[in-house]
């Protein structure tokens, strides 16, 4: 297979890295991404190539065809456009302005090297069949893949495999790494209303229901769940990770009420149920005990994120023939993080991967507020995903 050589993107490197930072600077949070899509309309436009906006509110879809015989293969490539609402403390001259809202997870570094892909698919044609950029909205807990889906993003766009990567901070710079079956967890929420009847905390608590009692022994019991109700050879996490209840300054009033939420991190479909039942059964054991009431909420927000074996073999032998052999990492730990292209790979096959751009100890994780995405990184990413997009349609570029 020829390689994709790297001048291309070299060439283009500066302006590709103005791109990512001007997306840095403006950053928007899940369905919101207005100016981010006008950008992308804007650049998709200049370079000539069709595209679909407002699929899934803020999604855009670009297509690619060949200028060979169409071979009737359609191959898709998946960027994530969203940011976080986290304040930015970094300090380069690209941070936020936007108070409260920044690109922590790289998805600005996503949406840039699939524009670099355009930019480079816009100049060689000389393949056959399609290739489909997607621009997803609200990957980071609503559902934006969900969304595109709904809308009919398959049936619109029919494809024989997509493929999505994302940038690893904990990974070196320019490691690839892939696993097949789950490599991201389904991810579940809990909202948990603990209730009572609240009182005097020093002249009569005997008559109160206590539900910040009720809640920590609650809390105590639900996070013995994974150690003792789910098999230790199944990956799986449950944090409960905010509590509100009562006011500090009524240091002897007992509330009526405590408020505790959480999440829930499994790998497959039986682990999933297995930890759900037991919540509800604790939940309603501990109200029983204490003589309360506690709701729970479980909120099914991802399942897991399944790569199909042969997109996994295809992506490796891609990174192999790219990147180098030592490039690869086969068969990485999987991670408990959520992720929504899962929901697209129930519909498609194909494959995620990361690709690491961790520079000595100092670099940032995903979600800090310090995290900038690695801009060194844009002229592998975009090779890499262009070639796989181009083996896939049985296609390779001559190098450029």
């Amino acid at each position: 297979m020829d390689l994709i050589d790297s001048p291309f993107f070299e060439r283009h490197h500066t302006r590709l890295t103005d791109l990512r930072q001007t997306l840095h600077r403006h950053p928007e949070l899940g369905f919101q991404e207005h100016g981010t899509s006008r950008l992308i309309a804007d650049e998709l436009t200049r370079l000539e190539i069709p595209f679909e906006s407002g699929i899934g509110e803020t999604g855009i879809v670009a297509t690619l065809t060949g200028q060979r015989p169409d071979n009737g293969r359609r191959v898709g490539l998946r960027a994530d456009m969203d940011a976080l609402p986290i304040h930015e403390q970094s300090t380069h001259d690209h941070v936020s302005h936007c108070p409260g809202v920044m690109h922590a997870c790289g998805h600005d570094g996503h949406t840039t090297m699939l524009l670099g892909v355009a930019a480079y698919l816009a100049e060689w044609r000389d393949f056959a069949g399609k290739i489909y950029l997607v621009f997803q909205p609200a990957e980071e807990g609503l559902g934006g893949g969900r969304a595109m889906v709904e809308a009919g993003l398959f049936e619109r766009y029919p494809m024989d495999a997509i493929y999505a990567l994302h940038n690893w901070p904990a990974l070196p710079a320019g490691q690839v790494a892939i696993r097949s079956g789950a490599i991201m967890a389904a991810t579940d929420r809990l909202d948990i209303s603990v209730r009572g009847h609240g009182g005097h905390g020093g002249v009569d608590p005997h008559l109160s229901t206590d539900p910040v009692r009720m809640a920590g022994a609650l809390i105590q019991a639900l996070h013995s769940i994974v150690s003792r109700d789910i098999d230790p050879l199944s990956p799986a996490a449950l944090s409960l990770c905010g509590i509100q209840g009562g006011e500090l300054d009524g240091f002897a009033i007992i509330p009526d009420e405590v408020r505790i939420s959480g999440t829930a991190r499994t790998l497959d479909e039986a682990t999933r149920q297995r930890l759900e039942e037991a919540v509800r059964r604790t939940c309603t054991g501990v109200a029983t005990t204490y003589g309360g009431e506690i709701s729970l909420d479980y909120q099914r927000i991802f399942p897991a994120t399944i790569n199909a074996e042969s997109a996994v073999r295809h992506v490796e032998q891609v990174a192999r023939a790219t990147l180098g052999d030592a490039a690869l990492i086969s068969n990485v730990a999987p991670s408990l993080g959520g992720e929504d292209f899962a929901f697209m790979l129930e519909h498609c096959p194909g494959a995620y991967f990361f690709l690491g751009t961790a520079e000595g100890d100092a670099t940032a994780p995903l979600h800090n507020a310090r995290f900038d995405f690695n801009d060194a990184l844009i002229p592998t990413g975009c090779r890499l995903l262009t070639a796989i997009a181009l083996a896939a349609l049985g296609s390779a570029s001559p190098g450029t």
